[in-house]
Parts: structure tokens; sequence; C-alpha cells
């Protein structure tokens, strides 16, 4: 019997997502809700205006990217911090270098390739917002004790981590 047949058994229902991760079910809820508020509550634009700069969040990444970095960047590695295509990354970088906050060093290991690095004017930049959205969370965080912030960002940096690397594992758009 076909599948169009009157009488044919219907197939399975798959399991309910509450039968399979019970555990996992409320954070899909939460993660929505923190990114829901984040967005409309336009914390990053909030920060950027805040630290008293004229920078979209693309380019606030890429200096975010330098200064979190204990070393100069090339472009490659920029735009997988960033998660983002290398041309992206690019751009990016080219207006901030019309900007004077971003400059290209030499790369000692490979005399061909170049490196990225802030400006002093890029690593003030860096710092304004980045105290400006540390200044936001502690507030936010204030009253919780010690422990659970330090829980906190331990579990929420694994976190990221794996489904960073678990994501990596998926072609890229437009791949087979």
């Amino acid at each position: 019997m076909s599948p169009a047949e009157p009488n044919s058994p219907e197939p399975p229902d798959p399991a309910a997502p509450e039968d399979t991760h019970p555990e996992l079910l409320a954070i899909i809820p939460r993660i929505t809700q923190l990114a829901a508020a984040v967005n409309k509550g336009r914390l990053a634009e909030r920060a950027t205006a805040a630290a008293g700069l004229t920078l979209e969040r693309p380019a606030m990444g890429v200096l975010l990217s330098l200064r979190t970095s204990e070393r100069p960047l090339r472009i490659g590695e920029i735009a997988d911090h960033m998660q983002v295509v290398g041309p992206h990354a690019t751009r990016q970088v080219q207006a901030l270098e019309k900007r004077g906050l971003v400059r290209r060093v030499a790369d000692p290991h490979d005399r061909r390739a170049s490196l990225i690095e802030a400006t002093d004017a890029g690593t003030t930049a860096a710092n304004r917002y980045i105290t400006s959205l540390l200044g936001w969370f502690a507030e936010t965080l204030v009253d919780w004790p010690q422990r659970d912030r330090d829980d906190l960002a331990r579990l929420l940096g694994r976190f990221a981590d794996d489904v960073t690397s678990r994501l990596a594992r998926f072609p890229e758009d437009g791949d087979a």
C-alpha cells in the first residue's frame, strides 16, 4: 500500500521534544528571550554610543577580536573570531584602517602576509566599549552571589565554545 491509500498505516510520530531531552527544553525559550532582550534593548548600540563611538556592530566586532587577542591577527583569524566570511572581515578592517583604528603590520613568520593590529586609538575605543558593556552587566548581576557569577561565566563560556565547535562541523552555506 502506498501512503496515499486510506488504509495504509501512518508513520510513527517522532518523539515530542519533551520526551527526548526534557532538561534542555527550558533552555530554548531562555536563549530566545536573552537574544531578543539584548537586541530589543540595543545593548551593542547603547555601549557604542556610551563609548562615544560611531561604529557599526561588525566594525566593533573587529576591534573586540583584536582587543581580546594577545597578538595581531590575520584577516582570516578575525573572520573566524567573528564567525563571518573573509571578505566581510576585510571590508570592516579597511573601514577601520581609514579611521585610523587599525593598521597592517608585517607577519614575522610569512613576509607575504600581513597582520592586523589595533592602533592606540582603536584599543582605546575597544576599551571604552568593553567598559560600557561590563558596567551594564555588572549592574544586572550586582545582587548575584560571587559563586553564581563565577558559575555563569564558566558555564556560558563552555556552552558557547561547545556550540561553536559543533556548528563548525556543518558545511558552509553553498557547500555540498
